[in-house]
């Protein structure tokens, strides 16, 4: 289930033109397993469907999945850039882009409660300190 972090209250004009292009950001420190689920072609068809308007700045904290356990792993995404209008339709194209880390718990915490919560692949140690 998608959830607005920002309400709008602007009293920007609409824009009806279709979005071409949307550049969406995900943290730093996502794990390799959500950037895997986020970048499918079937995640970013969800977000066509889903969102009807993008804006610069806007964030969106998006449910990307549920591991073995239970554990679920939101994903806060934030609007980078808007190319054309506003409106998102199915020809509209998502891109992403990696931006500062968050402290978000994704990797093996998703996947076992026992396992690291570093960001490396699922075959990747956490580095010793």
């Amino acid at each position: 289930m998608s959830r607005d972090v920002r309400r709008s209250t602007d009293t920007e004009p609409p824009d009806d033109r279709a979005a071409e292009r949307v550049l969406v950001s995900y943290p730093a420190d996502l794990s390799s397993w959500g950037r895997f689920q986020v970048e499918k072609p079937s995640f970013r068809a969800f977000l066509r469907k889903t969102r009807e308007t993008a804006r610069e700045g806007d964030a969106w904290e998006e449910f990307v999945g549920v591991g073995c356990c239970g554990n679920t792993l939101d994903v806060p995404l934030r609007v980078e850039r808007v190319e054309g209008g506003r409106r998102i339709d199915d020809d509209t194209e998502i891109d992403y882009e990696v931006r500062e880390a968050c402290g978000i718990q994704g990797s093996w915490r998703v996947q076992s409660a026992d396992g690291p919560s570093h960001s490396a692949t699922a075959t990747e140690r956490p580095k010793e300190s």
